[in-house]
């Protein structure tokens, strides 16, 4: 492929994808939440179960130490509770009834337009695009880490 060619579809891509963490921004603003305390409401909701905060972690591809920061300040607010488990080093968020109340409120909403705008692609379409999007993040994945072990070389 030409360069000019893949520097018009990075920067397409690149466009697309910061359209739709803006809408996610723009969401959890409108209704009054930080980012990452909607997302770890999101990680909750989405998985309808009780997660560990390494688990909230590893769903939101966020460092500890930011997820601990909201975790506290929701804590603090009353919408979750986190308790120790067996090895004390690890705890389950659960949500409280204020906790459930807000995610009814927001994220709840925010995975019902996503299962809507899902339900406007075709079974193809749908396939084709998680086909492609998981095959492009693998080849960057590869590439960044050819680029990882150069710079650990130097």
């Amino acid at each position: 492929m030409e360069k000019k060619n893949i520097e018009k579809r990075l920067s397409e891509y690149n466009g697309i994808i910061k359209e739709n963490d803006e809408l996610y921004r723009g969401v959890a603003k409108a209704f009054g939440l930080p980012d990452c305390a909607f997302w770890i409401l999101y990680a909750l909701r989405e998985s309808g179960k009780t997660l560990t905060q390494s688990e909230i972690c590893y769903a939101m591809y966020q460092p500890k130490q930011t997820v601990n920061s909201s975790l506290k300040k929701l804590e603090r607010e009353g919408c979750i509770v986190l308790t120790e488990m067996r090895d004390r080093r690890s705890k389950e968020v659960h949500l409280t009834e204020k906790g459930v109340k807000l995610a009814e409120m927001t994220v709840d909403h925010v995975i019902s337009a996503e299962r809507i705008a899902l339900a406007g692609l075709t079974d193809e379409e749908h396939d084709t695009f998680m086909k492609l999007f998981r095959r492009y993040t693998g080849l960057l994945k590869d590439s960044i880490g050819d680029l990882l072990e150069k710079q650990e070389e130097k």
